[in-house]
């Protein structure tokens, strides 16, 4: 199977919500590597790294989010594989 790694930016109401540990096991039941945090702007961002497959079932999932959230917009930039994560966490910092 192909690798991928996707960078992506989750607007609307996603902070204060779960979100980013939704995302986690989300991301882990997936077999995905990588982070998510929240920025200063209010939005979510995540590095998403795995078969590509599970990167792309993982972007739909974030259309959706958690169950108390909202999702405006989701932004993707696909990046090259890198395969630098050996799991995914949380980053509660900039």
């Amino acid at each position: 199977m192909d690798k991928a790694r996707a960078h992506v930016l989750i607007s609307g109401r996603v902070q204060g919500v779960f979100f980013r540990d939704y995302t986690r096991r989300a991301a882990r039941a997936r077999g995905i590597s990588g982070w998510v945090m929240n920025t200063r702007d209010g939005r979510v961002e995540a590095v998403l790294e795995g078969e590509k497959e599970m990167v792309e079932d993982m972007i739909r999932w974030c259309h959706q989010g958690s169950p108390m959230s909202y999702v405006s917009d989701v932004s993707v930039q696909w990046e090259e594989y890198v395969g630098e994560f050996g799991d995914f966490r949380v980053k509660y910092s900039w």
